[in-house]
């Protein structure tokens, strides 16, 4: 660049908005994790790692921890497998094509909010779509209140985060099988294999990477799913859906512990990323060759 100055004007102001969109809220968040500040005072004193050592201590943190991995787990291994279901038969002339689009794509139109608020009402055991149809065939004394029953609230707000992501994650597998040449799936039903050694011999190893990415955007949006679990459960009944987000939150505005709420954030970032590099590492992303 012969003017590096003229890139200068195009690049500052993005930086300039990431500066003071992400790396300030970030970094301010660090130095109130060692505060005793409670989000409203002008004052506060630094507590040292006494945040840490109190989050770490708290039950309902390790409860909020623990809902969370159960989350993450449904909804990473579900979704994943979904999506990839669903990318097989997307991109297969089926019948069902034209369904599955319909079915999967129409939450991508939809925020977490208004997806949360719509499954309220199909969960709800009055009027709900639900209770409706368990009524019609008979089983009405068998109905659940699914999301006010402490035994069954997180794997149905789990049910309601899978289906409103999969789509998203199938177009990942979509593009993934898009870039497999097809002279290798030719090769291999030459030589006599089946759809299934195909898919394990082939497919399935060249569609790593794109798992990879799979695994790690369903990990990190089933610990950011505030906004679904705050519309429909707010971490309810008894604390059944609380997970760190939610408890993040509750701290943080609720109970007016901003330092405490800042040392959960700053556990729950490092927690966010050991996860994401482990699974990159696990399952060798990026060493695709053919």
């Amino acid at each position: 660049m012969r003017k590096p100055f003229l890139l200068w004007i195009f690049v500052l102001p993005g930086l300039l908005l990431y500066g003071i969109v992400f790396l300030y809220p970030t970094f301010s968040g660090l130095l109130y994790s060692f505060t005793d500040w409670d989000g409203i005072s002008a004052t506060f004193h630094y507590v040292g790692a006494g945040n840490y050592a109190t989050v770490l201590k708290s039950i309902l943190f390790r409860k909020a921890l623990l809902n969370n991995v159960k989350f993450m787990i449904v909804v990473a291994l579900a979704q994943t497998g979904l999506a990839l279901v669903l990318a097989l038969l997307l991109v297969k002339k089926t019948r069902v094509r034209v369904f599955l689009r319909t079915l999967f794509f129409f939450p991508a139109i939809l925020s977490n909010v208004s997806v949360g608020l719509i499954w309220s009402f199909v969960y709800d055991p009055s009027i709900g779509l639900i209770q409706a149809v368990v009524n019609r065939i008979g089983l009405g004394h068998s109905a659940l209140n699914w999301i006010g029953n402490e035994h069954y609230a997180i794997y149905a707000v789990a049910a309601v985060q899978i289906w409103a992501h999969t789509g998203q994650m199938a177009i990942v597998f979509i593009a993934g099988l898009g870039g497999i040449p097809a002279e290798l799936h030719e090769a291999a039903v030459i030589d006599g294999g089946s759809r299934w050694t195909v898919f394990r011999k082939v497919t399935w190893p060249l569609l790593a990477p794109s798992a990879a990415i799979v695994l790690a955007y369903t990990t990190i949006q089933s610990f950011k799913a505030f906004d679904l679990i705050f519309t429909m459960t707010d971490g309810g009944p008894n604390y059944a859906t609380e997970i760190l987000t939610t408890y993040i939150y509750h701290l943080a505005f609720s109970s007016y512990h901003f330092g405490e709420a800042s040392a959960a954030s700053v556990l729950f970032l490092s927690l966010v990323a050991l996860i994401t590099f482990l699974q990159f590492k696990a399952l060798g992303a990026g060493r695709t060759s053919y």
